[in-house]
């Protein structure tokens, strides 16, 4: 089984989902890099994408289809200008012209070369896409890709797309072997271990480098989040919350910069009804700009990007474990935690429903948080299995296909039972647990195998269908 990163499963991503948006957009990229190797861009005559399943039928909720063009047109979700999406996808649709690849420009008619295709679904994964290019002398490429969560993109022909197997020294697919070679090892800190396999990839203080540039965007994020207010786009009319709710907290205060809003945070007044409002704040501002197209920390997925980030907030805000150490500690075993996950399991909301995501999400914070509060390696599994425990069977039904409700909401739920749960497994003896991280993934994994594709990202049941919202 090849490993994975944690840099994988935690990554810059841009909204408002991983696997309709980051996905789609990152196929797009890689169908490029083909057309270059097999031919060139300047051979090319016209281009199609068609959208196919979960990601057609959520697919303008999700913005699949501005990721496809952009993802086409060469733009990088990391670098891109957020601001200037729109005006960029009007171009294209008013024009009807793409710039391929930044490098030629070719007839591109919206609904014609770009299709979302509602009515079938491909057999390999529900996030299903093709690509085909036509040169000038008539010859055709086609290409299959499947967004399988996460960002993660897959051909049917080969599980992950050029990306170079990588086995770690001590390859850790199990939670089991996790606590297995922190034993032999004499690892009393999980995060020990991890960062020792992430020298697979980069070395150590490459590792502590991308962990801090991750925690300084998230601040980014967050701050982003807590300072605009408005009605998030795609028709719901949904208002932003997150920066009322900041201002209520803070009083008068004010502040220039995220530094200075972070120290006002810090030295706000603690109780328990203040600190759960900043962690329902934290969380509502990273998806809230996740669902504006706004830039966010993708953990493990972007529906559930604001679980991760409210935790660890909260740990730097509310707690003593501040140092740099102890964010590199909470985000290298939270990543670790999703890893299982994707390979034995899925954190794809289109296979397994919101317990993919959210469910994963928290059960990654539970773990990350009880590492640096000092819980023992049986206790940090012991916190995801929790978290994870209390999550099985989440469906995922958002209202017109948006990543709004339930989904900014749920963020919030999530990060509260991931600190629950740790505060939970502090207080308890991991010998003593009746069942184990593994046993819940497969359950998790079972539950997903039977779960109705009603609830599975296709707004098809619940609260999608439950809820009468007229078209705008």
């Amino acid at each position: 089984m090849e490993s994975i990163s944690v840099f994988e499963i935690i990554k810059v991503g841009i909204g408002p989902s991983s696997s309709h948006t980051m996905g789609p957009w990152n196929a797009a990229a890689a169908f490029i890099r083909i057309i270059k190797r097999e031919r060139s861009i300047a051979e090319v005559k016209e281009v199609f994408l068609e959208f196919f399943g979960s990601l057609a039928k959520t697919g303008i909720g999700h913005g699949t289809d501005i990721a496809g063009m952009l993802g086409l047109s060469g733009e990088d979700f990391k670098t891109i200008n957020t601001s200037k999406i729109d005006e960029k996808i009007e171009k294209i649709k008013k024009d009807q012209i793409i710039n391929l690849g930044g490098e030629k420009e070719i007839p591109f008619v919206y609904g014609y070369h770009l299709v979302l295709n509602m009515q079938k679904s491909l057999d390999f994964h529900p996030n299903g896409m093709i690509f085909k290019a036509v040169f000038e002398d008539g010859t055709e490429l086609v290409q299959d890709f499947y967004s399988v969560g996460g960002g993660f993109i897959a051909s049917q022909e080969k599980n992950s797309i050029e990306k170079q197997c990588v086995r770690t020294l001590y390859p850790c697919h199990k939670a089991a072997d996790i606590a297995k070679y922190c034993q032999k090892l004499g690892f009393n800190k999980i995060s020990d271990l991890i960062l020792i396999n992430e020298e697979s990839w980069r070395s150590q203080d490459e590792t502590r480098k991308e962990a801090l540039y991750i925690w300084s965007q998230i601040k980014e994020c967050i701050y982003k989040g807590v300072n605009k207010e408005g009605i998030l786009p795609g028709g719901l009319n949904v208002s932003r919350r997150a920066a009322g709710i900041n201002r209520k907290l803070l009083g008068e205060e004010i502040y220039k910069n995220k530094d200075e809003w972070f120290q006002q945070v810090v030295d706000a007044e603690e109780n328990f009804t203040n600190i759960n409002k900043w962690i329902a704040c934290f969380a509502l501002a990273v998806n809230e700009e996740n669902a504006s197209f706004g830039r966010i920390i993708t953990a493990p997925t972007n529906g559930a990007s604001g679980v991760i980030p409210a935790v660890l907030m909260y740990a730097q805000a509310f707690t003593p474990f501040t140092s740099e150490d102890d964010i590199v500690r909470f985000l290298l075993v939270a990543g670790e935690i999703g890893t299982l996950f994707k390979k034995n399991a899925t954190i794809s909301a289109a296979m397994g429903g919101c317990q993919a995501e959210i469910g994963v999400s928290s059960a990654m914070a539970a773990a990350g948080l009880t590492e640096i509060l000092g819980g023992s390696v049986g206790q940090v599994l012991m916190a995801a299995e929790i978290a994870m425990e209390h999550h099985l069977g989440l469906t995922c039904d958002p209202i017109k296909g948006l990543v709004q409700i339930p989904c900014i909401e749920r963020n919030t739920m999530g990060a509260m039972k991931a600190i629950t749960a740790a505060n939970i497994a502090l207080e308890s003896d991991p010998t003593k647990a009746k069942v184990t991280l593994d046993e819940v993934i497969q359950t998790m994994w079972e539950t997903a195998q039977s779960m109705s594709d009603r609830f599975k990202e296709t707004s098809e049941g619940g609260l999608a269908i439950a809820v009468n919202v007229p078209e705008c």
